[in-house]
């Protein structure tokens, strides 16, 4: 427990010093604002046969798309954001290739201010998933040929969640939304859950022979983008969540911070840190690192 509550403060500290930091800004206008962001990043090695200091040809590619669009009007707000990234990676001599990253992400805010203060009266919706097969990949003893074993693929899981509460929003680039009746779906294929010998629970909390799990809680979503200096910006999300209904003290996190430093219109660096601890999942954090020079494209 102790591990958990150090994650979610190192996580959250980032927005604390954001928030302090933060700047004025003009009174926004009315009307549609509109940004996305589109790059492909591409590796690749190669090795002939005679070349005898180690190393194996392999090829890796990873894309992503970000894309805003948020409206105001008066009072009235509505922020949305469309998160799309796919990686593939090929090892010469493995006989499949594998995914590097797989993620589709909707986020929606709508909100009502209170008088002319920061804070609105709120609903959120969160959906979450994947576009293609996950597998895991083993070694068949006998043969020693590569054995892929599907274990998850689009829409299993799929996450929905949705609810009232508060947001406090400084800016688009600044804002921290807090739900504390907030309901979430868990969907998965049912061949998952109607295996033989599966037990309640073991895939994404979901029981036996069931495709969707329910759950009620409490959810804090925060956003911080800030410029550490010229052409190089910091992304960070953190999104919480505690099931009233079930060990409401093993507060899911993920967390993801995106690093760009912008070389010209068209290259960019990127890193990115993503950890997840969702023990419906597996008992532990999921880390995700990313590092790569590639094309993007602002719009």
């Amino acid at each position: 427990m102790k591990y958990l509550l150090f994650a979610v403060l190192l996580c959250t500290a980032p927005l604390t010093v954001f928030a302090q930091d933060a700047e004025e800004e003009e009174k926004p206008k009315d009307g549609w604002t509109k940004a996305g962001n589109i790059s492909i990043i591409f590796n690749q090695a190669a090795f002939n046969k005679e070349w005898q200091g180690g190393g194996t040809s392999n090829y890796a590619v990873n894309g992503s798309l970000t894309y805003d669009f948020n409206y105001r009007k008066g009072k009235l707000t509505w922020d949305n954001r469309i998160l799309a990234e796919y990686g593939i990676t090929k090892i010469r001599d493995e006989e499949f290739s594998r995914k590097t990253n797989d993620r589709l992400e909707l986020n929606s805010i709508v909100g009502r201010q209170i008088a002319e203060s920061k804070w609105f009266y709120s609903f959120f919706m969160n959906f979450r998933t994947q576009f293609a097969k996950g597998y895991e990949f083993s070694e068949d003893p006998v043969t020693g040929n590569d054995i892929r074993t599907e274990t998850t693929h689009f829409m299993s899981p799929g996450y929905l969640q949705f609810g009232p509460g508060m947001l406090w929003k400084e800016s688009d680039n600044l804002k921290v939304n807090l739900a504390p009746a907030t309901a979430r779906l868990i969907f998965v294929d049912d061949m998952f859950t109607t295996v033989p010998g599966y037990t309640d629970g073991d895939y994404f909390g979901v029981d036996e022979g069931e495709s969707m799990r329910f759950e009620f809680g409490a959810s804090l979503n925060g956003y911080a983008k800030f410029d550490l200096m010229e052409n190089i910006t910091m992304e960070n999300i953190l999104l919480l969540y505690s099931n009233y209904l079930e060990d409401p003290q093993n507060v899911d996190i993920d967390y993801t911070m995106n690093l760009v430093l912008k070389v010209n219109e068209w290259i960019n660096a990127t890193a990115t840190f993503q950890a997840i601890y969702d023990d419906n999942a597996i008992k532990g954090f999921q880390i995700r690192e990313t590092l790569g020079v590639g094309v993007g494209y602002k719009f």
